[in-house]
């Protein structure tokens, strides 16, 4: 018997011309029904890649997936669509809210897709935008709405057609600290008060210790499962290898950041100010290793 979601020896190739590359190499991995849970890695090491083969936004190149109980390895672009729309709920780091239409219509709109009646979908989006704390802000676009806000935004949205499943990529990866906790805060209450299976990809620590597991990809596999239960010493290794994960993406963004400035690619005062936010948050990343004694 297959758990809720499984992956069995997944591959994922891409070909850009003559070159191949290898998302994923014969990854395995079993989520149980109601559990939330981490997949953490750095950049490259194929999570995007997972989540979008679980959400039905791609397929295989070999291997076997299950998602709610259903096998989706040779799905049909139409049964593809229903998981979409019926089985996952997607929010993303970009958050793909339409700046055109207000807060209310965002969430409204996958209810227009699976021909829900209007009544149905005005009664859902009030109840929806209220459970995230934007009763007074249904009515604003999303340049009208402060990051934090419109991430709510997207996450009712989400929910719109009550998914079994909710994956997130990265949501809280623009916000602030304490926006960022309110974000998970709301997927936590999506997971316990709703019964939503959550999955989160993250590089915070903070945030992968809030969940049921911990699953780490390195080269398009699973290296290691934990549960922010384990032994402190266990736990403790994997939250550092996650701040060095993002020191070294860091110190790679910076590197690209300097390239764009002398190609003239980036105007002087956002390079500015994005480089140092980039060496605040490395010095940051440092100074919490140090104090975990690492």
């Amino acid at each position: 018997m297959v758990s809720y979601i499984e992956t069995k020896d997944l591959v994922k190739v891409y070909r850009i011309g003559k070159v191949e590359i290898q998302a994923l190499r014969g990854l395995s991995m079993s989520i149980e029904q109601g559990e939330m849970i981490a997949i953490v890695g750095p950049s490259g090491s194929g999570k995007t890649t997972l989540l979008n083969i679980i959400g039905g936004l791609t397929s295989a190149t070999a291997g076997q997936v299950w998602v709610a109980g259903r096998e989706i390895t040779a799905a049909t672009p139409a049964q593809l669509g229903y998981l979409r729309q019926r089985i996952v709920g997607h929010i993303f780091q970009t958050l793909n809210l339409i700046p055109t239409l207000t807060a209310f219509e965002n969430v409204e709109l996958p209810m227009l897709a699976v021909n829900a009646p209007q009544s149905e979908r005005r009664k859902r989006a009030e109840i929806l935008l209220e459970t995230v704390g934007l009763q007074d802000r249904m009515n604003h676009k999303p340049d009208e709405l402060s990051g934090g806000e419109k991430q709510r935004v997207a996450i009712a949205a989400a929910l719109a057609n009550d998914p079994p499943i909710l994956i997130c990529d990265e949501p809280t990866g623009d916000l602030d600290t304490e926006t960022g906790a309110r974000v998970v805060e709301f997927l936590h209450r999506v997971n316990k008060e709703m019964g939503k299976t959550v999955i989160i990809v993250t590089h915070d620590p903070a945030i992968a210790r809030q969940t049921d597991r911990i699953y780490r990809i390195l080269d398009g596999r699973i290296v290691s499962v934990q549960r922010p239960t384990d032994t402190e010493e266990k736990t403790a290794a994997l939250m550092a290898q996650m701040l060095r994960d993002r020191i070294t993406e860091t110190d790679l963004e910076l590197q690209e950041l300097e390239l764009k400035y002398r190609r003239q690619e980036i105007e002087p005062e956002k390079f500015a100010a994005r480089w140092n936010e980039l060496v605040t948050t490395r010095e940051f990343l440092r100074r919490e290793l140090h104090r975990m004694g690492f």
